[in-house]
């Protein structure tokens, strides 16, 4: 996809909109980018909260859900174990994180009992629209693992290309980026990224084309490889980028958005359905194209 507004489409063309439980929908910010995803055809929310403020938030800004439930819940933990819940009874196709810590979301999340983990590493997926580039470009992760390993990253990887996958990608080209394209042994993200090109050509990390270690210059610029002497499917025509650890990720993120002037969509992939848990800082749009994004790649179901 080249653009948010492809993604836009792809999920305007599904007849039936996708369900999102709010938890702690009593937040101005979330009410307004909800309502621009309700407004846009692409998903009803439940809005579990406290209904006194919720409906004092619509009120004042002029919102409209007719055809949304509101489920008064006044305690915020509360609210995100009733909200879990109706994700994981199927009365909910995604999570959506509203005016509560992120902590008191993700610790039912991750409860064993009543929670949406399948038993995988659950990962923070980022995806942008950046000036000067021809098409969306996944970020992974930067907001969910600070040091991943080997193991992990395979995990993370194989999450961000599942839900490309979900969203019409048949081989998506990952960049396990680092420093340089040479392995060197004083550099762990240049050994994992020669291990995973080797699990991704033994088929043990399918559906997509890895190539790593690799700067992100040779990732981004056909220009670049060629000034070097470097050639791979990947180089110029990247969909994912695979970040050595959590500050990397977050720290290219912020630049793509507040020096490039990039637009984000976010959400936590790997568990039972997608969950929209952006910053506290992030602007109404980026919630509206978390939720467009979580609604493309929400499959209902009932979580066992």
């Amino acid at each position: 996809m080249k653009n948010f507004e492809e993604l836009i489409q792809f999920v305007q063309k599904n007849p039936q909109k996708k369900k999102v439980a709010v938890a702690a929908a009593h937040d101005e910010h979330t009410l307004e980018g909800i309502h621009r995803a309700y407004e846009n055809g692409i998903a009803v929310p439940i809005l579990i909260g406290d209904q006194a403020k919720i409906e004092s938030i619509m009120k004042k800004e002029g919102f409209s859900f007719p055809e949304a439930e509101v489920v008064n819940i006044g305690d915020d933990a509360a609210a995100a174990r009733r909200a879990v819940r109706m994700v994981r009874e199927g009365e909910a196709d995604f999570l959506m994180k509203g005016k509560l810590q992120t902590a008191d979301l993700l610790k039912e999340v991750v409860n064993k009992e009543r929670g949406l983990q399948k038993g995988g590493l659950m990962s923070h997926f980022g995806i942008f629209e950046v000036p000067g580039y021809h098409k969306l470009l996944v970020l992974t992760d930067g907001g969910m693992l600070p040091y991943p390993d080997t193991g992990e990253k395979a995990q993370i990887l194989m999450n961000a290309v599942k839900v490309l996958n979900g969203l019409g990608y048949e081989n998506p080209k990952v960049a396990v980026l680092a420093a340089a394209e040479l392995v060197n042994p004083k550099m762990q993200e240049s050994v994992d990224g020669d291990l995973l090109k080797t699990m991704n050509r033994e088929g043990k990390l399918p559906g997509c084309i890895v190539e790593g270690p690799i700067s992100y210059d040779l990732a981004m610029s056909p220009e670049a490889a060629e000034i070097k002497g470097y050639s791979s499917p990947v180089t110029g025509d990247t969909d994912i980028l695979l970040m050595p650890n959590m500050t990397s990720g977050n720290l290219l993120a912020k630049a793509f958005q507040f020096t490039a002037g990039a637009k984000m969509a976010g959400m936590i992939a790997g568990a039972g359905a997608p969950i929209v848990l952006v910053s506290r800082g992030a602007t109404a749009e980026e919630k509206y194209l978390s939720l467009v994004l979580s609604a493309a790649s929400a499959n209902k179901q009932k979580i066992d």
